[in-house]
């Protein structure tokens, strides 16, 4: 796309405007290229008309009949360091366009760049946690390509020398995708500034070059070809995504562009050791769209095999078309040659030492697989692993409650349950609300000992989630204290069945059911104080009595 898109553009115009400096750029010809595209995308449609459930479940079907892809992804990870790689520049996303720049990072000729430390820090960080081997020395490379959002022509990043390789990653798939443990390979590691991005016109006639992006550090993660499938891949990118949050490296919001994944397929014969033509796939912004475009594509590159036109899946890159739910042509891929690597002349050789690396080492937070393991040891169901070491904030929080005495499975019951729920109503994370772990313990130790019942606890929640206070003082204050007297009890079930002669009849008649409406009315007499094991015991003896 880059090729024909250069061809129709005439010289670049610059100009001022109130939300700062654009670099503009006309592209006369892309009406043409577009027009390209949906034709391209209108022969694809025809080719493989099928609603992505359709896809995803021929490829299955297809694999068992002789096919199996193999799946690899490039992740790129922005950092959160208050300045630039390799300038003292801010970047701020939503900030407006062109405001955080300066002739370094806009790539000016005589301009030197000076690495941010903190950027190495985070890649010593990530690598550790990513079980690689971290290089004592590496170093930074150019490369080179022209688009209209890298000013300098060329990418600094690293080549032959990552500062860390040969890694993996343990996951373990949620139990509605079958479950399973899974280890992918991670190939390397390593640095490099991004570039600005393009702002593209309604019309399609000019685009906008917002350079606030370009020189921002990132971390860019390959891994081994080792997936098989959408889910596996998923899967990969939001373990990912976990570590790069509990590490505390980056925010990994994919929405703001903080990680991306692009995902390279192929598919190939089973039993053929040769890998097929590759075909990268990008403009994913869900781990869902992730699942999805990968079985699209595996789909469409085995309809190909099997109608006799493997010859048509050409090394390209591809978007995602998250409305058609299909993938379509970009570009044709870049080589390694096309890039031209050589080392980075203005920058020096990046030396660790052991010191460094080992005190790095020691301030490593608990990763998501060993609080994954952890929480199995304690006896909790692999879905209740998975949705506590999902968030590095929901696991803290479940810790501490643990830490103030509460049982594991109970305290994970509410955070999955009630808490979780009201989170998502009000779209809050865990440590957004006045809740703290003190009080869950205390809400769950006074339901165990009978201090309050069930019902009463979740009405306390929701007071504490959102008012704060303790359990003890809502208790007092609304008067919430479970009923467990026998005597009193007794005497509001003699009252309901005697207030409730018709019911007594049917249940006695063998309506058994009914037992239910005597025990609600029990309640609502009682405010929902009266204790539930007492009451069903008592009102079963007075119903079944002579």
């Amino acid at each position: 796309m880059a090729l024909m898109l250069l061809r129709g553009m005439s010289t670049p115009i610059s100009f001022r405007s109130s939300t700062g400096l654009f670099f503009t750029v006309l592209r006369p010809r892309l009406a043409r290229f577009t027009t390209r595209v949906e034709s391209a995308q209108a022969t694809e449609a025809k080719a493989a008309a099928k609603s992505i459930q359709l896809a995803t479940k021929e490829a299955s079907e297809q694999k068992l009949q002789g096919f199996e892809a193999i799946i690899g992804i490039e992740t790129h990870v922005q950092l959160s360091t208050v300045t630039k790689a390799f300038c003292s520049c801010p970047y701020n996303y939503g900030s407006q366009p062109n405001s955080t720049i300066c002739p370094t990072c806009m790539g000016h000729p005589g301009t030197l760049p000076v690495l941010n430390e903190k950027v190495v820090e985070c890649a010593v960080k990530l690598g550790l946690a990513l079980n690689c081997e971290i290089s004592m020395t590496s170093k930074f490379d150019r490369k080179q390509y022209f688009y209209p959002d890298l000013p300098k022509g060329y990418q600094i990043s690293q080549f032959d020398i990552p500062i860390a390789k040969k890694g993996y990653v343990d996951l373990d798939l949620p139990v509605e995708f079958g479950g399973g443990h899974r280890k992918f390979g991670i190939t390397r590691v390593h640095m490099e500034e991004d570039a600005g991005k393009l702002l593209h016109s309604e019309s399609g006639s000019y685009s906008q070059v917002d350079l606030n992006r370009a020189g921002v550090p990132l971390l860019e993660i390959v891994s081994e070809p080792d997936m098989r499938t959408g889910i596996e891949a998923a899967e990969y990118g939001a373990e990912l995504q976990r570590i790069v949050r509990y590490l505390g490296v980056s925010n990994g919001n994919m929405q703001e562009g903080s990680l991306r994944c692009d995902v390279n397929v192929s598919v190939r014969p089973v039993g053929q050791s040769e890998f097929g033509t590759k075909v990268e796939i990008k403009n994913m912004n869900s781990f869902s769209e992730i699942n999805r475009a990968i079985d699209y594509e595996i789909s469409r590159q085995i309809l190909l095999h099997k109608e006799g036109q493997a010859d048509q899946i050409v090394q390209e890159t591809r978007l995602w078309d998250e409305s058609s739910q299909k993938t379509f042509t970009m570009r044709k891929k870049e080589g390694l040659a096309d890039y031209r690597y050589f080392p980075e002349p203005d920058l020096p050789e990046v030396v660790l030492t052991t010191d460094y690396i080992d005190e790095i080492s020691k301030s490593m937070p608990e990763l998501p697989e060993a609080k994954r393991r952890r929480y199995e040891n304690m006896g909790l169901s692999m879905q209740d692993v998975l949705f506590l070491a999902n968030d590095d904030n929901v696991a803290h929080f479940f810790d501490s409650t643990l830490e103030h005495g509460a049982d594991a499975k109970l305290a994970c019951n509410w955070i999955m349950g009630d808490i979780a729920a009201y989170l998502k109503n009000e779209k809050l994370s865990i440590d957004e609300t006045k809740l703290t772990p003190l009080e869950l313990s205390e809400l769950i130790a006074s339901i165990k000992n009978g201090i309050i019942s069930g019902k009463i606890g979740k009405e306390i929640l929701v007071e504490l989630i959102s008012k704060g206070g303790t359990v003890k003082g809502v208790i007092e204050e609304k008067d919430l204290v479970q009923i467990a007297d026998p005597a009193a009890i007794e005497a509001m079930v003699d009252k309901v069945i005697a207030d409730n002669p018709k019911q007594l009849e049917q249940y006695r008649a063998g309506k058994t059911k009914l037992q239910g409406f005597f025990a609600g009315q029990v309640m609502k007499a009682s405010k929902g104080k009266a204790n539930p094991v007492l009451l069903n015991k008592i009102l079963g003896e007075k119903l079944n009595a002579n």
